[in-house]
């Protein structure tokens, strides 16, 4: 598989799932530039490469050379000092952990959804 093929899988993966469009805004690059990339036309620059692995939790090794695991799971000491500084119990962790699971667009319902019961109580 080559890195823009990976580039895609990432892309199109379940937990990230975003348009050739939403996927460039969030690297900072155009939808063309990032279909040359998938489509073998453009290399994958080290700074392009970085730059998916910070935003979407990849595996830089992975993406660069197909060793391990597409993506990097979020490190247990991480939500742990998470839990000790803010008193979170096993349900509040598990809560965190499957959020941050979840795809971009799958975000943006949860806090459109929490936005607008706030909404509501300013209202009500």
């Amino acid at each position: 598989m080559t890195q823009g093929e990976r580039v895609r899988m990432i892309r199109k993966h379940p937990n990230v799932n975003l348009t050739l469009e939403k996927f460039g805004e969030k690297l900072g690059i155009k939808k063309s530039a990032l279909s040359l990339i998938e489509n073998g036309k453009n290399n994958l620059t080290e700074q392009m490469a970085k730059s998916i692995c910070r935003e979407f939790r990849v595996n830089y090794f992975w993406l660069t050379g197909e060793k391990g695991e597409p993506f990097i799971n979020i490190p247990d000491t991480a939500l742990d000092d998470l839990a000790d500084d803010y008193d979170l119990d096993n349900i509040d962790k598990k809560i965190i952990q499957k959020y941050l699971e979840l795809s971009a667009d799958q975000r943006d319902v949860i806090k459109a959804y929490l936005r607008s019961l706030c909404e509501d109580e300013k209202s009500g």
